[in-house]
């Protein structure tokens, strides 16, 4: 019996590294197309039909590009900053529930390698240490704009991961676990038992925060190429740039999976539509919103994301806690 889970863990493992490797490089194509679309372009279009063949074209150049290291940079953490990025994005998804439980050849297959009971605290706990990978970036190339961009990365941490952290304990109290599968059942009874509904603010704090800890528009301040070229990756080429881009971009479909169990339903049934194809449809909305607001949205500077999350959306969440506790107690 142990030999068998164990074998079902290193599968699962297996696929949900292949397939979100594969996603990333995807959603690339997809990104560049959206947003072509709306600046009136046409984006990628000589490689391939629709330039569809772009990602082969992309992926073939990251890894026959000179992996070149400068001369005065601490050369060890240099190497092991994009591993970190790469490793905390997918460690992040071992306690996230992408399907609900379904079989196969007789067998029940659960889509979650490891259940555990405080799979939230899990998951933000470790794709927070993912943006350790930037700052070491940062730190350790001889980069004036390197070291800029891993200042950034602590000001961002800093910023959001309070923000992050106080949005969904007032969504927490009311499901009073902290397992991801335990606040997808809570909401199984339809879309007025949604958690957006009962908890709105939380909701906009939470995806505030998935923007911060994303890196994507309006908080890419990591790596704003008008104010500091590529920030922390300015130094890195090859394979080693792409696992940054690969961390980036898988952190993205852990955060669009966060915001749809617990805000969304999860992989319950809507209406007609079976729980596995749901779910799937509520990340695709998502991760266009995401794409959507960095074709509509400015940057802001370092300080400004100080501001909005220290002085704003902190004392937001807070209260937001304070009110649901109210209404508990009443």
């Amino acid at each position: 019996m142990e030999t068998s889970i164990i074998i079902e863990t290193i599968v699962k493992a297996i696929i949900v590294l292949a397939v979100f490797s594969a996603l990333a490089g995807f959603t690339t194509y997809i990104e560049r197309k959206i947003l072509a679309f709306m600046q009136r372009r046409l984006g990628p279009m000589n490689v391939g039909p629709h330039g569809v063949l772009q990602l082969i074209a992309d992926g073939t150049k990251l890894f026959c590009k000179e992996d070149f290291i400068p001369a005065n940079a601490v050369k060890p953490i240099f190497k092991i900053a994009p591993i970190i990025t790469a490793a905390t994005a997918f460690i992040a998804m071992t306690a996230v529930p992408f399907f609900p439980e379904f079989e196969m050849f007789g067998y029940t297959v659960r889509p979650i390698i490891a259940d555990v009971n405080v799979g939230v605290l899990f998951v933000m706990g470790v794709a927070g240490i993912g943006l350790y990978g930037p700052l070491l970036a940062g730190m350790s190339s001889a980069n004036k704009w390197s070291l800029l961009g891993g200042a950034r990365t602590a000001i961002q941490l800093l910023s959001y991961e309070v923000v992050s952290g106080l949005s969904i304990l007032a969504p927490l109290m009311m499901v009073g676990s902290l397992s991801l599968i335990d606040i997808n059942n809570y909401q199984a009874g339809g879309i007025s038992d949604w958690l957006i509904w009962s908890q709105p603010l939380a909701f906009v704090l939470f995806v505030m925060a998935g923007f911060a800890e994303t890196n994507r528009t309006p908080f890419d301040l990591l790596e704003h190429e008008a104010e500091i070229v590529a920030g922390y990756a300015t130094e890195y080429s090859g394979m080693r740039w792409g696992m940054f881009f690969i961390g980036e971009y898988a952190n993205l479909f852990t955060v669009c999976f966060l915001i749809s169990l617990m805000f969304l339903g999860g992989f319950n049934d809507f209406y007609f539509i079976p729980g596995g194809l749901a779910i799937v449809l509520k990340v695709m909305f998502l991760i266009f919103f995401f794409l959507w607001t960095r074709a509509s949205w400015p940057h802001i500077r370092p300080d400004q994301l100080m501001w909005l999350c220290w002085k704003i959306l902190m004392p937001l969440a807070v209260i937001n806690i304070l009110i649901t506790g109210f209404v508990m107690m009443f």
